[in-house]
This record gives C-alpha cells, sequence and structure tokens, in this order.
C-alpha cells in the first residue's frame, strides 16, 4: 500500500512539473510575440511611414492627408511621362523614274493601284513637250503595309530608269510627343481647377493668360502628333514617267546634216551677227552722237577765232597804204 501511494505522489509531481513548464514556455512566445509588435509599431511610428487613421487629425494632419494626393499624383505624372509605345513607327519615303510607251495611260495605272491599295493621290503635275510627248510627276501616299507592293507594281509599269527608297524610325520621337502632350493636358487641367477657385480678379486675368500659352502650347503638340501620325501611317511615293526617244529616222537626220541644214545654220548665225552689231550700234548711237555734236562746235569755234585774228590784219593794210602815198 504504501509503496502505491509513493509511485502515485510521484506520477502527480512529473505531471505537475510538466504543466508548469507548458505553461512557462507559452508565457514566453506570447511575451516575444508582443514585444516584437510593440517594436515594429514604434519603428514605424518613428520613421513616420503609419498611415494616419481615419477619422483622426494632428498637428501635420493638413500634410498627412495631401501625402497621398501628392504621390497619386506623382504615380499618374509618372505613368504618363512614360507611356509605353504600341510598337514601331517609321516614315518610309520612295522614288521612282520610270519610262513607259503612253505616259497618261501609265499615270492613270498609277492612281488605280493607289487607290486600290487604300491610298491616295497626293499630287499630279502633267508637262506636254511637244504634240507628241508628255511627262508626269505624281505624288502617291499607300498605307505603310501595302507600301512595297505598290512600289513593286510601280517599277514594273515601265523600264525603271532610277529607284531610291528611305525608311526612318520616328518611334522616339512619337513615344516623345505623345508625353509631353499627355504632360501639357493634365497642366492645363490643373489651371483649369485653380480659375475655378480663384476669387480675385487678377488672380483670374493672370490664370488666364497662363492657360492661353498653355493651350497654344497643347495645339502645336497635337499639330506635331498629327504629322507624326500622317507620315507613318502612309508612306510616300514619288513617281515620275517620261516618255521613250524620239524614232531612230530622226536621229540619224540630226546626226547626219546636209547642204541645207548647214545653209540653214549659216544664214541664223549671219542673222545673229547683224543682230548684235545692231544692238552694239544702238548702244553706242548716243555716245556717237555727242562726239560728232562736240566736234562740230570745236570747229565752229575755231572758225569763229581765225575769222577775228584776220579782221584786224585787213584793217591795218589800207591805212599803211595812205601812209606811204603821204609821204
Amino acid at each position: 500500500m504504501q509503496s502505491a501511494s509513493k509511485s502515485g505522489r510521484s506520477f502527480a509531481r512529473a505531471r505537475g512539473v510538466l504543466v508548469a513548464g507548458s505553461l512557462g514556455l507559452l508565457l514566453a512566445v506570447g511575451g516575444c510575440g508582443a514585444s516584437g509588435d510593440a517594436s515594429d509599431s514604434g519603428a514605424k511610428a518613428a520613421d513616420g511611414k503609419a498611415a494616419p487613421r481615419e477619422g483622426f487629425t494632428d498637428e501635420g494632419g493638413a500634410a498627412a492627408s495631401a501625402a497621398p494626393e501628392e504621390q497619386a499624383d506623382g504615380k499618374a505624372a509618372g505613368k504618363k511621362a512614360a507611356p509605353k509605345p504600341g510598337g514601331t513607327h517609321v516614315i518610309r519615303t520612295a522614288t521612282l523614274s520610270v519610262e513607259v510607251k503612253s505616259v497618261p495611260k501609265a499615270a492613270a495605272a498609277a492612281r488605280g493601284v493607289a487607290e486600290g491599295a487604300g491610298g491616295l493621290v497626293a499630287s499630279e503635275n502633267t508637262e506636254r513637250l511637244d504634240d507628241t510627248y508628255e511627262t508626269s510627276h505624281l505624288v502617291l501616299r499607300v498605307p505603310q503595309e501595302r507600301f512595297q507592293e505598290v512600289l513593286r507594281e510601280l517599277a514594273g509599269s515601265g523600264k525603271l530608269l532610277s529607284r531610291t527608297s528611305n525608311a526612318k524610325d520616328v518611334t522616339d520621337q512619337v513615344v516623345d510627343v505623345e508625353s509631353r502632350i499627355a504632360t501639357q493636358r493634365a497642366s492645363v487641367a490643373r489651371v483649369r481647377e485653380l480659375m475655378d477657385r480663384a476669387e480675385k480678379i487678377s488672380d483670374v486675368v493672370a490664370l488666364e493668360g497662363e492657360l492661353s500659352s498653355r493651350q497654344s502650347d497643347l495645339e502645336s503638340l497635337l499639330a506635331q502628333q498629327a504629322s507624326l501620325k500622317d507620315r507613318t501611317s502612309l508612306a510616300t511615293i514619288t513617281l515620275d514617267l517620261t516618255p521613250p526617244d524620239a524614232p531612230g529616222d530622226d536621229g540619224g537626220k540630226d546626226d547626219d546634216p546636209g547642204f541645207l541644214d548647214a545653209l540653214g545654220g549659216g544664214w541664223d548665225a549671219f542673222v545673229t551677227m547683224l543682230r548684235w552689231i545692231a544692238v552694239a550700234f544702238g548702244a553706242a548711237f548716243p555716245f556717237l552722237l555727242t562726239a560728232v555734236l562736240a566736234v562740230l562746235a570745236w570747229r565752229q569755234l575755231r572758225k569763229r577765232r581765225a575769222a577775228r585774228r584776220t579782221a584786224p590784219a585787213v584793217a591795218a593794210a589800207p591805212a599803211g597804204k595812205d601812209g606811204a602815198s603821204a609821204s
């Protein structure tokens, strides 16, 4: 009986020690968690990163309430400042010079090719060389995806004399213009909000001037964007259509001139020489006339002086005769 009671007491003591150890371990773990939470909250409070509770204000309540808006505006501006481009933007141009048998038919075919590809004829200039031959200069605008196809069709319409093409990547410029437009629109919106809140007339006048300036800049950027969109969506092809050379018989006559051709050339040279002589005489005639008049006037003056010198000599001759007779 005594041994049974002793074993029961030792078992109860062991169980009590085990329960006490478990309770102490739980208390220790709970204390560490509480101290960690307290240290984290203290660190957040010290750094000032903890967000203020809704419905409570303090001395810096205005700054705290404004901070989320500024951060939101900063994020929005950052997103607008670096928009992701939708792809590569390229400006493509080409120049073709083609010799065709019939310029009017080739020009009509070129117009049909451009319009069939979804493009248009930007300009067309036709010049007639004589009664038989004429040339055409066309500027075609076609979609970028049909550029190479249209170029091949136009080059194959006759004898290709020259061909040049150019591709310019303007993706960075397009992205920059889009970013500036987004920023400028946000700036215009802020000025309008300030105008709605303004109460003084001087403030309203100043804000109106600022709004006008920013809207003008925005319109300029929108015009640049429209120009870039037009040049990147439609490629430009400049086409020159020329007729073939004149027939060989006429060329043979020009290369082997005969007597009549030589006579005609000589007569033209003679007429040209007479014409230049007449022009030279007409240019020198005023000077010749002035020289002749000056010579005539000089001769007239010389005659008068000679007459004046001979007059006293003639008058003195009879007086000398009378004196001789008187002696």
